[in-house]
């Protein structure tokens, strides 16, 4: 018997001695991935966690509980529960802590959005602080706002926390605020406009090294930058880039885009703008207006953490406290592998989704329309806890948690 089967073996065991001799396989899975780490082929340890459990779940009670404790002689002795806490956020005082939420509005809020609003309303919980919910809608072109979608978001986050945003911010709503620090940073200059043809700003990047707009006269930048806001530059034509490190290691670090030419409608402003900022410079920004103290996020966003950092030195600011989670692959539910919004957009207009709501999508209303529990879901997140390591899970583990408290809730 090889290591994964010995695993699934004793956890299914175990599991059906806890319940009543009826072992479940999604918290097995789960068990099994903690011993042995993340498997590639989920698929067959799926196949292989069913069959063991059909297996124990054929044996009496009394058959379970022989062989458990055959092989984990102390599977069964009763340890003091302690209820799973946070960690502690360095320098969080109590009622003053700040974090923040921020999804983006080209399609409702999904499972992978609720780990983010779930743990960050926890440690606002835990030190009586807040959690802003922040619309990152500055991209009225690759990611344009859905209409309606503000809206949904507000409600799906309503219905998974018990409670109202205590604060929403929109970053459409700050950008002449944004202007005001990029104009700033040329003043100072950190920053400078670039027409460099895109081919060859990434040439120089990967080879770190300088463009010849890069060390223009400030007073050229801020004409070309007081150009840029009054329309005269088309898609494509022109940017503004932050100063960092040509030597920097990391060639996405190097004097990084900070703006660009976007001309489409946006569905909250219009037309009124036609310069819009990227997402690492809107948010670092907004981290600072808004109090933030202290930033939980999936560790994709190191780089941008990083690039950030160089905004806040040069201003004086003091970055807030960041923290990392590590990506956690879902497998399991309806033969959804990978969330993606723009193809279940594709899927619900061909008709094979009803909607968003639609009970076979891992959004939240889907989720909600198939019944599993707002409780649930947090709990399954919680357990999961904050850390860097990337880790596998199972939809059925969700389910198994949702049925529990369905049990408790009927008795």
């Amino acid at each position: 018997m090889d290591k994964l089967e010995s695993l699934a073996l004793k956890w299914a065991l175990k599991n059906a001695v806890d319940h009543e001799g009826k072992a479940s396989a999604g918290p097995v899975i789960n068990k099994v991935l903690g011993g042995c780490g993340p498997q590639k082929d989920m698929k067959a340890l799926g196949k292989l966690v069913a069959e063991t459990a059909r297996k124990v779940n054929s044996m009496s009670v009394e058959e379970q509980r022989k062989q458990l404790l055959s092989l984990w002689p102390g599977a069964l002795d009763k340890k003091e529960e302690k209820p799973r806490e946070l960690k502690e956020l360095p320098s969080a005082e109590h009622g003053r802590v700040v974090l923040r939420i921020a999804p983006n509005v080209n399609g409702p809020l999904h499972i992978g959005h609720t780990r983010g609003i779930i743990i960050n309303d926890a440690y606002a919980q835990k030190y009586a602080g807040k959690m802003i919910l922040r619309f990152d809608d500055t991209d009225p072109e690759t990611k344009p706002p859905m209409p309606g979608i503000y809206e949904k978001q507000v409600e799906d986050f309503t219905w998974l926390l018990g409670h109202k945003p205590q604060q929403v911010s929109h970053a459409s709503d700050r950008i002449d605020r944004y202007y005001e620090v990029a104009s700033q940073l040329l003043s100072l200059d950190h920053a400078y406009t670039c027409s460099c043809a895109r081919e060859k700003q990434q040439e120089l990047r990967r080879a770190g090294k300088p463009c010849a707009h890069r060390g223009q006269a400030r007073a050229e930048n801020e004409r070309s930058w007081r150009e840029m806001l009054a329309g005269k530059y088309e898609k494509g034509d022109i940017v503004l880039k932050i100063k960092t490190d040509l030597s920097h290691p990391n060639p996405a670090i190097r004097d990084w885009v900070a703006f660009r030419v976007a001309k489409r409608a946006h569905p909250r402003q219009g037309t009124k703008y036609c310069v819009w900022p990227m997402l690492d410079f809107a948010s670092l920004v907004d981290d600072h207006d808004l109090g933030v103290t202290h930033i939980i996020r999936g560790k994709e966003h190191m780089m941008g953490t990083e690039r950030q950092e160089y905004v806040y030195r040069y201003l004086g600011w003091e970055y807030p406290h960041v923290f990392y989670w590590g990506r956690v692959k879902l497998s399991g539910f309806d033969g959804i592998d990978k969330i993606s919004k723009s193809l279940f957009a594709k899927e619900i207009a061909a008709g094979k989704y009803t909607g968003w709501d639609d009970p076979r999508l891992p959004t939240v209303a889907g989720l909600r329309k198939q019944g599993i529990l707002p409780q649930a879901i947090r709990e399954f997140w919680l357990q999961m806890g904050l850390s860097e390591r990337d880790v596998s899970a199972s939809w059925q583990a969700l389910e198994a948690i949702n049925e529990r408290m369905n049990r408790q809730k009927s008795i």
